[in-house]
């Protein structure tokens, strides 16, 4: 079963709420965050589903979590969000003028 979102935003929330003030959960949480995290929610997390953890460390000022590297292209679910538009006009100038009726074609 896949979490969504949502349900992902919740358990971030739980998890966080219980480090702060629980050392136990916070040790078990840093050794295999999959079984602290289900032991928190009462679910088992899908088998394929990888948490990393990682500590403060208060020797740095601050930690990047970088974003996945990518190759440029676009990815077809993101193409989906984006597709539409005013069906033949790719790059005409007057097909916005088209649209608003103020030339033929």
């Amino acid at each position: 079963m896949a979490w969504t979102q949502d349900e992902i935003n919740g358990v971030y929330s739980k998890v966080m709420q219980k480090a702060t003030t629980d050392e136990e959960f916070r040790k078990e949480l840093l050794a295999n965050p999959n079984a602290a995290i289900s032991k928190l929610t009462g679910e088992a997390l899908p088998e394929d589903y990888k948490i990393k953890v990682l500590e403060n460390d208060p020797n740095y000022t601050a930690t990047f979590v970088l974003p996945n590297l990518s190759s440029g292209e676009v990815d077809i679910n993101e193409l989906e969000t984006v597709a539409g538009g005013l069906g033949d006009c790719y790059g005409d100038q007057a097909c916005g003028q088209r649209a608003e009726g103020n030339i033929s074609k």
